[in-house]
């Protein structure tokens, strides 16, 4: 399979990166492995009725729950059938009661629950999700190399999804928290320690409101959305690992002069 190629670390990294990477996600998208996969789903989607179904075709659970970046849930078989059955629409569906949107996000669009409409049936349905199968298996194969850069690429394709929907600030807060890879980008950035996830939980929220509006001038976790906020996101992200990397310390200072340098 094609491996991603990365030339550095950091900032200089991935800014080849977003400069390569449609070329680079085209290559990967054409590998033997890959192309069976989706090929597989693409065919076979459409005759999945029951949530039973999906999880005893094994193929098809994989470009699933990869496309929603729930591929370490690839053997827990029963836990799946039950949020795909329960569906969304009750409020204590299993889905719903998690602050990671994504299982809640992956049994809405298969509409496998109670009175659901079947997502395969939706025109386009099969494409949407192997391109997000796609893209979370590059993220992945990048993430062998170079964690900090796959975290990155997460971020910047599933953020401005996270923070775009019709919740509450507050909730949105809680959907970044929730979902590891983008919980680790926004603790990175804001400088927060390792143990801070132990925190009290409304506790986490208040830091995370105060450093957004500190750094960044945001208080409404939609905006970053915006493309310049997001790239001032990630920008802050690797100045940071690279200043932990080295052992520098990650000063207000220091940060600005690896962004100005790079």
């Amino acid at each position: 399979m094609y491996q991603p190629v990365i030339i550095s670390s950091g900032l200089v990294g991935w800014q080849f990166m977003q400069r390569t990477y449609d070329q680079q996600l085209s290559t990967f998208n054409d590998s033997a492995e890959i192309k069976r996969d989706t090929d597989y789903f693409v065919q076979n989607i459409g005759s999945i009725e029951t949530a039973k179904d999906l999880v005893s075709d094994r193929r098809l659970l994989t470009v699933a729950l990869g496309a929603f970046g729930l591929q370490d849930d690839i053997d827990n078989r029963y836990f799946i059938e039950k949020m795909l059955s329960d569906g969304t629409t009750a409020t204590d569906a299993l889905a719903n009661r998690f602050s990671d949107s994504r299982y809640t996000d992956f049994s809405a669009a298969f509409g496998l629950g109670p009175s659901e409409a079947r997502g395969a049936l939706s025109t386009g349905f099969a494409e949407e999700i192997v391109t997000a199968f796609q893209a979370n298996s590059f993220e992945i194969a990048t993430g062998n190399q170079d964690d900090d850069m796959r975290i990155a690429l997460y971020a910047e394709r599933t953020l401005p999804d996270v923070v775009g929907g019709t919740g509450s600030e507050t909730s949105k807060w809680f959907s970044i928290m929730g979902q590891a890879p983008l919980r680790s980008l926004f603790e990175t950035a804001f400088g927060l320690p390792e143990a801070f996830g132990q925190a009290d939980i409304d506790f986490q929220l208040g830091v995370f409101q105060d450093r957004a509006e500190r750094y960044f001038g945001v208080s409404d976790p939609a905006e970053f959305a915006d493309p310049e906020i997001m790239d001032r996101l990630v920008s802050t992200y690797f100045a940071r690992t690279q200043l932990d990397a080295s052992g520098a310390g990650a000063s207000g200072a220091a940060i600005a002069l690896t962004l100005l340098q790079s």
